[in-house]
Order: structure tokens, then C-alpha cells, then sequence
């Protein structure tokens, strides 16, 4: 049998190990047993639209869109195996189709609630250095990769801005608000004090207590602990912050293409998902930004 053929090529070609395997046995023996039930002949002869009825009813017996996904996923690897062994002319799988999984987005922090934590007056290495991190977040929206990875020379005072390496190491300027900046002016002299006292060097802007690049679990951590200090009873985390400064900068501005740019996002379908505006919304404000949208007006 065919699906025979593919799991020992999945092996012994493209070594996948056994789990994995499993998985793609377990997809295509429900796709055999649903053809079996409706006396549709071998799977081999199967049809797109007969693939897109079993996926629809994968759907109606509430099975979940990513396992969905995965056995479409399998389906396809195994008719594409078909083709190019010359079994099979076409992939009857190419054009089915699977739901999407919907991104599970955090809700936007309070804008109040921000100011009120972001605002408490603080002292000492941590409060100081944790007030630093958390207004940066907020100012630019980093990602917490973003965030670990900030060298001291990457931030201009001057000029109110800071160099980023992003996703597929690319690099963006972004403008650092005034109490972002104020922030950061204050954890600078206690950087210092503890490199000193350790007696070395560092080129990280957040460092650890011992002197070292803070780690994203410690920010993870020292985060939570932060609100928690505050009287915060919701859960904060960096994500959470960077979904902050995108709703909050977008409520205001309505200016998706600036930030997307302030992302750091390739698509701009990203930050529609991202900043979860209803379709509409997001289609005026893309016709009236982007360049090449079409009803976009050149500016004098």
C-alpha cells in the first residue's frame, strides 16, 4: 500500500524519528477510514473536494484548527511523495483548505493602570533598573529578545532614539519617550557603581546583579514581580507590554503603516492581527497610510 511507502521513505530518507512518524500514520489512517465509510475507493483516487469534506468534518466533531492544520499538513506531504515518485499527476490536497488558528491576544494594560506603576518613585540597584526596563518597553516596544540584547552604545540620549537588531537581523531606529529616557539616565550611575565593585566590564545596558546580561527569564520574573509590588492583580508580562504601546500608540494615531515600522513587522498583516481592529477599521486606516493602497493622497 501506499501510505506503507511513505512512512518507510519518511524513515529512511528523511529520518524523522518514530513520534513524528506516528503522526503522520495516525493522519492518513483517518483519512483511509473516512473513505472507507463512504466507499470513495482507494486513497490514491481521492479528489480535492472529498479531502475538504473530511477536513470539515474534522472540523464539526471539534477538533481543534492546529490539529486540523497537521493532518491537511500530512495529507499534502503525502500526495506531493505521490507526484514525485510518478504515482500520482497532481496533489489533490494543494488547494484544501484548513482553519486558521486565531492568536490568543493579551488585552491592552489599562493606560491609567501604566502610569500609575510606571510612575512610583524608586531607589536601590533593582526598583531602579527594573523601572529602566519596563519604561523602555513600553516607550519603544521591544521584544523581550530586543530588550536583553540593547548595548549601552545602542541608545543615543541625545538624540532620544535606540538602534535595534530585530527578526532576520534586521535593523531599525526607534524614538525613546522622555520618561523612558529619564529612566534609563537614573540606572546609568548604579550600572557603574556595580560594574566597578565587580570589577569588570560589560557592554549590555541591563545587567544582573553580577554583573552580566540580564537573562529573559530574570526580565520575565522581575516584571511580574513589579506589578505584583504595585498592586497589579492581572498578569504582566514584556508581551503584554509591547501589545500595550502597539493599542494604546494606534488609539491615538491611527497610523498602522508607522506602527508596523515601530514593530518591526515585514507584513503589515502582522500588525493587523496584532492590534486586533475589526477589518474595516483597519482598511481605512491602510487606504489612507499606505503609499501604494490606492485611495492614498500625496502629501505636499
Amino acid at each position: 500500500m501506499k501510505i506503507d511507502l511513505f512512512l518507510e521513505y519518511l524513515s529512511s530518507e528523511k529520518r524523522l524519528s518514530p513520534n513524528t512518524i506516528l503522526n503522520y500514520q495516525q493522519d492518513l489512517g483517518a483519512l483511509r477510514r473516512y473513505l472507507e465509510k463512504e466507499e470513495d475507493g482507494p486513497i490514491e483516487n481521492i479528489t480535492t473536494s472529498r479531502i475538504q469534506n473530511f477536513i470539515s468534518e474534522n472540523i464539526k466533531n471539534g477538533l481543534a484548527p492546529r490539529s486540523t492544520q497537521r493532518k491537511l499538513s500530512s495529507i499534502r506531504a503525502f500526495f506531493l511523495f505521490l507526484q514525485k515518485k510518478g504515482y500520482k499527476r497532481d496533489n489533490p490536497a494543494k488547494e484544501a483548505i484548513a482553519p486558521k488558528s486565531q492568536a490568543k491576544l493579551p488585552t491592552p494594560i489599562d493606560p491609567d493602570q501604566l502610569k500609575s506603576i510606571l510612575e512610583k518613585k524608586v531607589s536601590g540597584f533593582y526598583q531602579v533598573r527594573d523601572k529602566a526596563i519596563l519604561e523602555l518597553f513600553y516607550s519603544s516596544g521591544l521584544r523581550l529578545t530586543e530588550l536583553i540584547q540593547v548595548d549601552l552604545s545602542d541608545i543615543s540620549l541625545t538624540e532620544s532614539s535606540l538602534r535595534v537588531i530585530g527578526k532576520g537581523s534586521k535593523e531599525r531606529i526607534l524614538p525613546v519617550g522622555s520618561k523612558a529616557l529619564r529612566a534609563i539616565q537614573e540606572w546609568l550611575p548604579l550600572r557603574t557603581t556595580i560594574l566597578e565593585k565587580l570589577k569588570t566590564n560589560a557592554t549590555c545596558l541591563f545587567l544582573s546583579n553580577r554583573g552580566k546580561r540580564i537573562s529573559k527569564r530574570n526580565v520575565q520574573k522581575r516584571v511580574r514581580i513589579w506589578a505584583a509590588r504595585n498592586g497589579i492583580s492581572e498578569k504582566i508580562y514584556p508581551h503584554k507590554l509591547r501589545h500595550s504601546f502597539a493599542s494604546h500608540l494606534l488609539e491615538s494615531s491611527q497610523d498602522l503603516r508607522a506602527i508596523q515600522e515601530l514593530l518591526g513587522h515585514s507584513d503589515i498583516g502582522t500588525t493587523q492581527i496584532y492590534t486586533h481592529l475589526d477589518f474595516q477599521h483597519l482598511s481605512k486606516v491602510y487606504d489612507r497610510t499606505h503609499p501604494r493602497a490606492g485611495n492614498h493622497q500625496k502629501d505636499d
